[in-house]
This record gives C-alpha cells, structure tokens and sequence, in this order.
C-alpha cells in the first residue's frame, strides 16, 4: 500500500527522546513535512509491537538506543490535497524514551539530528510537536 492517498490509515509511532533538559529532533527528509524538525519516528511493521517500532525507528533514525517509557500523546494527521484528496492520513502514539546506548547520527530517511534546549526548538517545526515534547517534559517533572 501506498503511503501517499491510501485506501486507510497508517499507523505510526514517535519517540520523543529526553535527556536532561534537552529533547532530540530529526529534520525530515521525505514528504509530508520535507525539512521539517520533527520527532524522530515512523511506521509500525507487521507483527511489531509498538515500543518495538518506537526502538527500531529511533536507532535507524537517530542512531540512539532508547527505552519507551509510557505514551504522551495519540494524534491524527489527515493531509489532503487541492483538490480535496486525502493524500496523506497517519494515526500516530508518540512515547517518551530513555536514551540506553548508540552514538547519535542521522540516518535512514533524516536529513539531520539535533538535540535542541527545552523552550528554544528549531523552525520550522511540525505541527503539534511543541506541545507534545512540553507534554513528555511533564510526565517527566512529575
């Protein structure tokens, strides 16, 4: 199946990695959001569990090793086209993760790999991602 105008929605999953007072974006390097700071993820294969797409996608991503913690967020993304196509629909969980091993570098379909300061993140950004790394800092503090 196609990811572009699919016949249903794709499920994904994203790690928002957290060290200190830093959280870890990656630029994207394919559409949707084509050189967009993003949180690093993609999408769950076959028979994968979820926190098992979360580690897989981040070390082809990031090359971190990490830990999925606990889900910070369930959100939707429909993309249609002019024409009023659905040409992208992805259902995302997004986990706060622990990073346990591996040496950062970009990788896979990323153009770059940063950690950035929490309240001082890149442009442009996706939509949503502030909220949900404020979110993954919250369930951190408290």
């Amino acid at each position: 199946m196609m990811r572009t105008y699919p016949d249903r929605p794709w499920l994904g999953v994203g790690g928002v990695a957290i060290e200190g007072d830093r959280v870890l974006l990656v630029r994207r390097g394919n559409e949707p959001f084509l050189g967009f700071w993003s949180i690093p993820g993609g999408i769950v294969e076959t028979g994968e569990t979820l926190a098992d797409a979360v580690r897989r996608e981040m070390r082809e991503e990031t090359g971190l090793l990490v830990e999925p913690i606990e889900v910070v967020h369930v959100f939707e993304s429909i993309r249609p086209d002019k024409s009023g196509g659905i040409a992208f629909h992805f259902v995302v969980i997004d986990y706060v993760c622990r990073v346990v091993g591996g040496q950062l570098a970009a990788a896979d379909d990323v153009l770059d790999a940063q950690w950035f300061q929490r309240g001082k993140l890149p442009e442009p950004i996706t939509d949503g991602a502030p909220s949900v790394i404020e979110k993954a800092f919250g369930s951190l503090d408290g």
